[in-house]
């Protein structure tokens, strides 16, 4: 199928990219072994049962102050208690930086998927002929994409000191 012939809606990388079996993801080649999910599973919650523990504490303790428990005071409580836990979630998952490099990842690969279908930039240079060449060069680059994007998301789950310091562990 030619580069140029396009049926309108059709998926412009239907006919050169291969099919996978069903029930196959054909984005995840290299998945984590058993092991490390769990460590990342138990990790995060050992972390979340720090944070809601801390903060729990913390409520209680000015909770039982000795003064006459007010509607007023168990509102500045419970809303201090609120603000806390999301600050905490939120510095600890760093959701807005994670999702901002996914959407940069999704968004590189889509360019590169488009560059590939129409025969453009560094895809350019192969014809018809060279279509696994070019798919060739195509897996290469998602593939640099995704171990760019596995990169960024390991520093964000390093603690603070260990990402500015180079990843060397502290003494």
């Amino acid at each position: 199928m030619d580069r140029a012939v396009l049926q309108p809606g059709a998926d412009p990388l239907d006919h050169r990219l291969p099919h996978p079996t069903p029930g196959q993801d054909p984005l995840q080649t290299t998945a984590p072994p058993r092991r490390i999910k769990r460590k990342c599973r138990t990790s995060r919650g050992h972390s979340t049962l720090i944070m809601v523990g801390s903060t729990a504490t913390t409520t209680v303790a000015a909770l039982d102050s000795g003064d006459k428990l007010t509607w007023q005071n168990v509102t500045i409580v419970t809303i201090s208690f609120a603000i806390t836990l999301a600050a905490a979630f939120t510095g600890y998952y760093k959701y807005r930086e994670r999702s901002y490099f996914l959407q940069q990842t999704a968004d590189a690969i889509e360019e590169e998927a488009n560059a590939f279908a129409l025969g453009v930039g560094k895809y350019g240079v192969y014809g018809p002929e060279k279509d696994q060449e070019a798919l060739a060069v195509f897996t290469l680059a998602v593939e640099d994409l995704r171990n760019e994007q596995r990169r960024r998301q390991q520093q964000l789950d390093q603690p603070a000191e260990q990402a500015t310091s180079g990843g060397t562990p502290p003494a």
